[in-house]
């Protein structure tokens, strides 16, 4: 972790008037207590007001904010490209997310900085990204998040059908089309299904339990045997 993240982190940790010991704050953010000594003294040195000492323990007075984020230029660049290509491709509700984001992104760069943010010349053309298609997105992101099996009719390579029940996973975006990471129940195994091939697709009104064996990491791991580390 980057020194100023780290610095940041402790701010955040002391939010709220609560007493924290450089022990347990050394614990959260895997560095020794001697660090964290000199990373309070450094931000008292700043103006934020911390109170306390070593031993006892670290409170923050309330009324105490951050300053506006400071992105470097390409920072900006790359959270303005990548919202772009969210509200290019993503599902609806996350297009809408990243106009947002993208407003909220301009509002908080320092004023000498707005420029780059309509200045970005990097551009995600919506092509085929269909109003079914992101509402597709979207309701398999909400399953994915509440943990709902889902049901639907499956058109493979070879244009044979097969009806599916599965525990959604994760969705993987490849340019220009979006699959479903998926424990299949029909082949008790993981599979990847391309979103524009499901028809019929459901909920099937019952929920899915967090095991290890099925879980998206498991998939990971099996594919970073298979073919190396994937991120």
């Amino acid at each position: 972790m980057r020194r100023a993240d780290r610095l940041f982190q402790i701010v955040q940790y002391l939010r709220g008037g609560r007493l924290i010991t450089a022990a347990k704050l050394a614990e959260k953010l895997e560095v020794s207590e001697r660090t964290i000594y000199r990373d309070i003294a450094d931000l008292q040195s700043t103006g934020v007001p911390i109170d306390g000492e070593a031993g006892i323990g670290y409170i923050m007075r309330s009324g105490f904010d951050l300053p506006p984020l400071m992105f470097t230029r390409d920072e900006i660049v790359a959270l303005v490209a990548g919202a772009r290509m969210v509200k290019a491709w993503g599902g609806s509700a996350m297009a809408i997310a990243a106009e947002e984001a993208l407003v909220k992104i301009e509002a908080v760069v320092p004023e000498g900085e707005r420029a780059r943010v309509g200045n970005t010349k990097i551009f995600a053309p919506p092509m085929t990204m269909t109003k079914a298609l992101r509402e597709r997105i979207d309701f398999i992101e909400h399953a994915i998040d509440e943990r709902e099996v889902l049901s639907f009719e499956y058109q493979d390579e070879k244009g044979q059908s097969t009806s599916r029940a599965v525990e959604p996973l994760g969705l993987w975006f490849w340019g220009k089309v979006w699959t479903l990471v998926a424990w299949c129940e029909m082949r008790e195994d993981f599979r990847m299904f391309r979103i524009d091939r499901m028809a019929e697709l459901l909920s099937a009104n019952r929920t899915y339990a967090l095991v290890p064996e099925r879980s998206l990491h498991t998939f990971l791991r099996q594919l970073e045997s298979q073919y190396g580390p994937q991120r």
